[in-house]
């Protein structure tokens, strides 16, 4: 019991330190890997907009169909692109965005680097002096935090143009009323704190994918086991940050003055 408790804190100590080293190493990426990161950014946002754009929309038009039909009952139906403006951009968007992402490239990153730990190439590396954490982690990491919340945008466009479609074919309102009472309860403020937050999820998956390939067994079993832990610790994690992160921004946004926008 004892020696697995060293063995948790010494593992928390490896991950603490790759964090700060992974942190360390962004600044310079930026600067010296500019062509690495794009490419990842290609891999992490193009490649996921066709599964995010789908979800957005399908959620999008669910949600109007089945809330409609409750808000109908009450005669309450003018209140739901207000309140279905505010679920989506505030929270159901930026989770989803997260959670598409962290498993698609939860799983891909780990599988990845688990890989290249298994065909010895993190070792080739470390022998010629060159650090992935600086080579592998900075650059996915960094296009995962960018991507993001702009999948963010994108899955809350996508969400609103389904309700649309809905209001269209079984609603009332026009396209233009529809827009216009979409924004009736929503404030700036609110929307810019839930997207800029995925930019925390972002940088979670990307490390914590990352680390779990690197930690990888030299096995051709380990890559499927780590792809899995890849995306369990990377939702995980997305959960837990926004757990953290929303009563943190309320705070924040209250003491700044900026909940008025």
């Amino acid at each position: 019991m004892i020696a697995r408790g060293i063995g948790h804190l010494e593992a928390l100590g490896r991950f603490v330190d790759f964090l700060a080293r992974a942190l360390a190493a962004i600044p310079g990426a930026l600067v010296g890997r500019l062509g690495e990161v794009i490419w990842q950014f290609e891999q992490v946002a193009i490649k996921s907009l066709a599964i995010v754009v789908g979800a957005g929309a399908s959620v999008g038009l669910v949600t109007w169909f089945q809330t409609h039909r409750l808000l109908a009952a009450h005669g309450a139906e003018s209140a739901l692109p207000g309140f279905l403006a505010v679920a989506v951009v505030v929270e159901l968007g930026p989770v989803l965005a997260s959670v598409l992402v962290a498993s698609r490239m939860g799983a891909g990153l780990a599988a990845e680097l688990a890989s290249m730990t298994q065909n010895e190439e993190i070792d080739a590396r470390l022998v010629l002096g060159t650090d992935p954490v600086a080579g592998l982690v900075a650059p996915r990491a960094i296009a995962c935090m960018v991507a993001v919340p702009l999948l963010t945008v994108m899955i809350d466009t996508s969400a609103l143009i389904g309700a649309l479609a809905g209001e269209t074919v079984s609603g009332t309102l026009s396209p233009v009323e529809f827009w216009r009472d979409s924004l009736r309860f929503l404030k700036l403020s609110d929307a810019l704190s839930a997207t800029l937050k995925t930019g925390v999820f972002g940088l979670l998956v990307g490390l914590i994918a990352c680390w779990t390939g690197l930690n990888a067994e030299p096995s051709a079993e380990s890559v499927g086991a780590a792809a899995t832990r890849g995306v369990v610790g990377s939702t995980l994690a997305v959960f837990a940050a926004n757990a953290a992160l929303v009563p943190c921004i309320q705070v924040a946004t209250e003491w700044l003055g900026w909940s008025r926008f």
